[in-house]
């Protein structure tokens, strides 16, 4: 016997499944692959035509139809997209003509730097900070802070445009894999946007706020003028950046509305391994409310970059 009374079911009305509204059939399923004969086609065709896996062919069908609308494809980044080896994909997507402008933070550039100058980056930070020698390297220091200081004082360039032509000028060895050079040897703007005190080179005596906030700010200003041409179509990538993109994103995108620009209509995408507020609301939702869509992808930056890239290529060859 029990004090609680259970509601009756006799009276429940049930209907037909196959009149039931349904969301997924067989013909959505994945498909096992002939590892002997499959193309790359074959295997993007044989992911599920379910939830993510048609999300990610609809993004590629953006970047594609931006591209052929000649609308901006414009990647924002973090310093861990560099360090897991994803340069040479960035650079071919460059090459391609898919990325129209690069945006990262200035630790992604103090390890484009390191790689293209002296062949290695990403030192070990729990070991080095117990004796307080971390980001106490002086040719790194010295590199990119004397680098801003002469830009501030001999050119009009910013903070990215000015690291690509020191590279350049003392011939770094490995500047073939240098994202920097690579978008200032084809003439697509690359942009370093700073926030002073969160990177390595700030520790040291060379560091002048005045010439690192100033070329930041001149790189502001070129990715607004990217960003103003976000006009009914273009799409946005967010690769690892959980705050400072997001941030400088959403204020570049209010400044070109500002001016008068129609910047509405695109898609946006945030790639990261968990899910974060700044990316999710000011790259997914909040710049393409009423107009355009946001998608948001969860995984590891070594394995979803190489595929969405080798997806876009995919789809412009048999295009």
């Amino acid at each position: 016997m029990t004090k609680f009374k259970q509601i009756d079911l006799s009276g429940v009305k049930t209907i037909s499944i196959k009149s039931r509204k349904s969301k997924v059939t067989p013909n959505d399923f994945a498909v096992p692959l002939d590892a002997k004969k499959a193309s790359f086609s074959d295997f993007i065709d044989s992911l599920p035509h379910i939830l993510i896996g048609n999300e990610l062919r609809d993004l590629v069908n953006d970047i594609v139809r931006a591209r052929s609308k000649k609308k901006p494809v414009i990647l924002m980044m973090g310093a861990h997209v560099i360090k897991v080896g994803l340069s040479p994909i960035i650079i071919d997507l460059l090459k391609y003509g898919v990325i129209t402008h690069v945006a990262m933070n200035s630790a992604a550039s103090i390890h484009d730097v390191e790689t293209a100058m002296w062949g290695h980056t990403s030192e070990d930070v729990a070991l080095n900070l117990m004796d307080g020698s971390f980001g106490m390297s002086k040719e790194t220091g010295d590199f990119i802070n004397l680098a801003l200081v002469q830009g501030m004082k001999e050119t009009t360039a910013g903070y990215g445009e000015t690291l690509a032509k020191n590279i350049l000028a003392e011939k770094g060895r490995n500047q073939n894999v240098s994202i920097l050079v690579n978008c200032y040897s084809l003439d697509i703007p690359v942009t370093v946007h700073a926030a002073i005190g969160t990177d390595i080179v700030h520790q040291q005596a060379t560091m002048n706020g005045a010439a690192t906030g100033e070329l930041s700010f001149r790189d502001f200003k070129v990715f607004v003028n990217s960003i103003k041409d976000l006009i009914n179509g273009g799409v946005v990538l967010n690769f690892g950046s959980a705050v400072i993109m997001p941030e400088v994103f959403l204020k570049a995108l209010t400044v070109a509305r500002n001016l008068g620009y129609k910047a509405k209509g695109f898609s946006t995408a945030n790639f990261d391994m968990i899910r974060q507020y700044r990316p999710q609301m000011n790259v997914v939702e909040r710049p393409t409310q009423k107009h355009g869509r946001g998608y948001n992808f969860t995984g590891h930056h070594e394995l979803m970059f190489p595929l969405l890239a080798a997806m876009i290529k995919s789809q412009l060859t048999a295009t």
